[in-house]
């Protein structure tokens, strides 16, 4: 079956204004603020192209105890039959497919160790990906989780995903690498002790680390691990955001 990637990033925050502020001032995106004003949507662009966007947290994920946090879109040929395919392979559906008038259908589902993610069938033309090394791109994802191997087994069975490289990285474990139609797109491990949850995490790629992290710490973020540089040269660091979302900055230059 054809591969299906991630091809669009939210942000559910307490103060969509705020933090749309904080990504542009830190990342260099422009926005454009979309759709019913009394719940504002803000679409992060890169130039002209959107990437992301940005909402406040829906009533009844707050309910739930959801945090402010990063999630991801994975294109779906048909959300209906890929949702009931997530729940037959052991995952969790949290919002049924529904229709976005003018955007697409979509669903809230969550893989088999409980990271969430969501299923979209897009309307209109397909958009090619971005060239992960532009600035203002997406460009690595990452799954912390309580069991690679299964997550592997699942996301490579359910969206065509294959396995790439595995990393020994000692105490911490096996990082495992995946590709997306033969592009090595992001990995995968189990999470470290800290992280209360499994989730996805998504890396923003920028210019120079060093800049951005100031720009970071200057705007009212965090920086939860000082600037390091990974195997294949990039240097990465994991930061939080004013209202308290996780998200990681990555670069080929200090």
């Amino acid at each position: 079956m054809p591969a299906s990637r991630f091809f669009w990033y939210e942000l559910m925050t307490t103060d969509v204004q705020a933090a749309a502020a904080f990504y542009k001032a830190v990342i260099g995106w422009n926005s454009e603020n979309w759709g019913d004003p009394q719940k504002p949507y803000v679409i992060m662009k890169v130039g002209e192209t959107g990437v992301s966007g940005v909402m406040a947290i829906p009533d009844e994920a707050k309910a739930m105890g959801t945090p402010p946090m990063w999630l991801g879109y994975i294109y779906a040929k048909d959300t209906d039959a890929a949702t009931a395919s997530v729940a037959a392979a052991g995952g969790k559906v949290y919002r049924e497919p529904a229709d976005i008038p003018e955007i697409g259908r979509f669903s809230v589902v969550a893989d088999p160790q409980g990271a969430t993610f969501m299923l979209m069938t897009p309307q209109g033309p397909d958009q090619p990906p971005m060239p992960s090394s532009t600035p203002g791109a997406i460009g690595w994802r990452e799954l912390y989780t309580t069991d690679w191997k299964a997550a592997l087994d699942f996301y490579t069975s359910q969206f065509g995903w294959t396995a790439d490289q595995a990393m020994d990285m000692g105490p911490m474990g096996t990082y495992q690498l995946f590709a997306v139609e033969g592009q090595q797109s992001g990995g995968m491990m189990n999470k470290p002790a800290n992280i209360p949850m499994p989730l996805w995490q998504f890396y923003f790629t920028v210019d120079g680390l060093d800049a951005a992290v100031g720009r970071v710490k200057a705007n009212g973020g965090q920086v939860l691990m000082e600037p390091m540089q990974v195997p294949g040269g990039s240097w990465i660091a994991p930061c939080m955001d004013p209202q308290g979302a996780v998200f990681s900055l990555t670069a080929m230059e200090r």
